[in-house]
């Protein structure tokens, strides 16, 4: 036994011992519990509202909304499920509509401006540096479909171009157009079928008004064995081009695997995540690209992804995967002391058994992954079961709790039809940000996905196609519909 002192203890010294006391209790482990954020308040209003058509609304398949200047832009199927475009002036109350017209894949060397039952087929657009507006879209598998204005501005000169380049362009899939960081014009497509393609990227010359390679071979390539559902390049803080993708082995949606990335200063020449090159096309043997090599049917549907820069200018991203249980999980993966270090953010108790070919739908949606102005980070999602969230993440990617958000605008509307079945369905504008943290939004309703297989049955009567101004909500904000 230590043996106890009788000696009376200095007054200074009982002081010293409570202050280093506090002082240890001070630097002790913060408290684990979650973290939340209440951002409840920060609500939208619909400022105002334009009833632009009646369109299709038998299955759904994705409408465009494009705002360059002050010029907006609106493309969609109309009731007949003809393909329209639509033009105004933001300071105008109405569009001027333009119906294309209507051919079919019997006599338009498998093109088409009617939309069939597959819910593939969106719509696509993007305008060039002279004021030109190119279309693409209603392809699943099909010839290229295409179309160019002849005069700036004019979406009643759209005219179609049969042929970019002339290679490559019977079996195209998922067009995009895109811009570089000098403004040129890009546009990219599948070459082949799910399961079987190549990922091709074509660049547009004002000057000469044609098209030509980007690259001189595809930026992925299957070989004949898998085909990568691919993101879009996009130009991050960092000045440099970064895209992800997933490889899918069949038609089946469950052999989706290898969550994957690369990046380019440049958009020809290509590095993965740690700087060094890639010979390009990209295969699935070439392992450096590879961020979580997920198996077949382990989880990963195409594009369930999302990607942020940290404070290194590395990637990190957020996605699904099935966990040791057999549960759908968020994980997160970032580069840590020069490897991938991977963490899972959610404990769900649910199993979205994904599989079989067609459009499907979703169960889990990973919805955005930003960096927020506290330096933590943000995931949004929407889950069947657990409904619309944010999970919070400290610098080190790890969940540390919640961010309550209002509920979000789409998530408030109820269907104006009647029609059992009826489901609200957006789409954001793809163009220019807008003052004031104003927001457009294209809504309308439609029935679920079939599979891209025709319904048998009755079917709902057309529904309204709408655009709505959204701005941030205050005591004095009110909403006007523009007939």
């Amino acid at each position: 036994m230590i043996p106890i002192s009788k000696t009376p203890i200095p007054f200074y010294l009982i002081i010293l011992l409570v202050f280093t006391a506090h002082w240890v209790g001070c630097q002790q482990e913060p408290s684990s519990s979650p973290v939340v954020i209440d951002e409840t308040d920060q609500l939208e209003a619909v400022e105002s509202t334009i009833l632009i058509d009646s369109v299709w609304s038998g299955h759904p398949v994705g409408f465009c909304l494009l705002t360059r200047g002050e010029q907006q832009y609106i493309a969609y199927y109309n009731a007949n499920r003809n393909m329209v475009v639509g033009q105004r002036h933001l300071a105008d109350n109405k569009f001027n509509l333009h119906i294309m017209e209507a051919t079919s894949r019997d006599t338009h060397g498998g093109t088409s401006t009617v939309l069939g039952w597959d819910s593939h087929n969106y719509i696509t657009m993007e305008i060039d540096k002279e004021g030109f507006l190119h279309l693409s879209g209603n392809v699943h598998a099909h010839p290229l479909t295409y179309f160019r204005s002849t005069v700036p501005g004019d979406i009643t000169t759209l005219e179609q171009v049969t042929a970019m380049t002339g290679e490559q362009e019977d079996r195209t899939t998922y067009p995009k157009f895109m811009k570089t960081m000098d403004g040129e014009l890009v546009y990219t497509y599948r070459d082949g079928g799910s399961g079987n393609g190549n990922q091709v990227f074509n660049i547009y010359q004002c000057e000469t008004k044609t098209w030509s390679r980007l690259l001189d071979t595809p930026l992925t390539d299957g070989q004949g064995q898998m085909n990568a559902y691919i993101s879009i390049p996009t130009l991050g803080e960092d000045n440099w081009y970064h895209s992800y993708w997933v490889w899918r082995d069949t038609p089946d949606c469950s052999t989706n695997h290898d969550l994957s990335y690369m990046k380019s200063p440049d958009l020809n020449q290509w590095y993965n995540a740690f700087g060094e090159p890639i010979a390009l096309p990209v295969t699935a043997e070439k392992k450096l690209t590879i961020v979580d090599p997920i198996p077949p049917r382990g989880g990963i549907i195409n594009l369930a992804a999302k990607m942020v820069l940290d404070d290194h200018k590395n990637p990190v991203f957020v996605y699904h995967k099935y966990d040791s249980s057999g549960n759908l999980q968020f994980y997160t993966a970032r580069i840590h002391q020069s490897k991938w270090e991977y963490q899972q953010i959610t404990d769900w108790d649910y199993r979205w058994e994904f599989q079989g070919r067609g459009s499907i739908n979703s169960e889990v949606v990973l919805r955005g992954f930003k960096k927020r102005p506290d330096d933590n980070y943000q995931v949004d999602y929407w889950h069947i079961k657990y409904g619309e969230g944010s999970i919070l993440l400290d610098n080190n990617f790890s969940a540390i709790g919640e961010v309550l958000r209002p509920v979000s605008f789409q998530a408030q509307l109820q269907p104006e039809g009647k029609f059992p079945g009826l489901k609200i369905r957006t789409s954001s504008d793809i163009g220019d940000p807008q003052r004031d943290n104003t927001r457009f939004l294209l809504k309308w309703e439609t029935l679920d996905r079939n599979r891209d297989r025709p319904r048998e049955g009755a079917l709902p009567p057309p529904s309204n196609l709408y655009l709505h101004k959204l701005q941030p909500k205050s005591p004095v904000a009110q909403s006007t519909l523009i007939n």
